[in-house]
């Protein structure tokens, strides 16, 4: 169930939250509800995982042997040195 809230928000703020919301194709009410869920999981320890990383997760299938640790070493290796 949804419920109407008013909110005190410099008009400046505004205006660039309606801009990102347009631009990112959501409602400026799905930004704000996306936030406050956002923050309550992370006051409460856990964190959900967004409906766009669940669509991802097992998409990749990697090796059985494959080592993150390694990877990561040699690729920031020959980018540092």
């Amino acid at each position: 169930m949804t419920t109407k809230l008013t909110l005190t928000v410099e008009e400046s703020v505004i205006k660039k939250a309606k801009s990102y919301a347009k631009q990112t194709g959501r409602s400026l009410s799905e930004l704000i509800e996306k936030y406050l869920e956002t923050l309550i999981a992370e006051h409460q320890g856990t964190k959900e995982i967004s409906p766009k990383l669940k669509k991802l997760v097992g998409s990749v299938k990697l090796p059985a042997n494959f080592d993150e640790k390694e990877v990561l070493s040699t690729y920031f290796e020959s980018k540092h040195l």
